[in-house]
């Protein structure tokens, strides 16, 4: 299967005879980047904000998903979890969902705009993770030491930052080399997008950094 990365938390997942999703659509008058001119069957929303639910973006989509739960379509297990429910503060902030999208036994997790490390039944709700797309930039989201305590927890194969400082963003976040100096590691080429197999998957977990389609 194929992630694209189009900026902030929105990715474009795709495997071919299974429905396509895009993930967190954002309004790019607000977030920045380029305008969305995307297509999927499914599209998810992690929680009600302007850069993570603009679902009239992506076109021809039949299914909208934004809640807890467990659903199979288009070949597609996906598996929602919502978070951040605790705490005083808790009813004062949106709810997160973060999901895991089962594509026959590749299993890539979306933390969405999480904002705490989550509990030991929430890590053990995702199963097994082969590949995270984790934010990493702070802002209402993850900074760099909470996403790499995040990572060692659910343990993936492939870690893909997201939410973090850009130029094309109109964002205030922490760049991608804090979170890539807390994990101890210098910055690669970008890649146009990540090709996933089982066979492909690391020993190790690895960190792939995505360029943003369109910039």
């Amino acid at each position: 299967m194929e992630i694209t990365w189009y900026g902030h938390s929105c990715f474009r997942l795709i495997e071919r005879g299974m429905a396509a999703i895009v993930t967190d659509p954002f309004d790019s008058d607000v977030v920045g980047f380029e305008p969305l001119k995307l297509r999927a069957d499914i599209v998810t929303v992690s929680h009600e904000a302007p850069g993570h639910n603009f679902v009239s973006a992506v076109k021809g989509t039949v299914h909208q998903i934004d809640n807890p739960g467990e659903y199979e379509i288009g070949g597609v297990f996906i598996t929602g979890v919502q978070t951040d429910a605790n705490g005083k503060k808790a009813i004062e902030k949106p709810r997160n969902t973060l999901y895991v999208f089962d594509f026959d036994g590749i299993t890539i997790a979306h933390l969405g705009d999480l904002r705490q490390v989550p509990t030991q039944s929430e890590v053990e709700a995702l199963g097994t993770v082969n590949v995270v797309l984790v934010p990493v930039g702070g802002g209402n989201g993850l900074h760099a030491a909470k996403a790499a305590e995040v990572i060692s927890l659910i343990e993936p194969d492939i870690v893909i930052p997201m939410h973090y400082g850009h130029e094309k963003s109109r964002v205030a976040l922490d760049p991608l080399s804090k979170f890539l100096s807390e994990m101890g590691l210098t910055a690669s080429e970008p890649a146009l997008s990540l090709k996933v197999t089982r066979s492909s998957l690391p020993e190790e977990t690895k960190v792939v950094v995505l360029d943003v389609i369109g910039s």
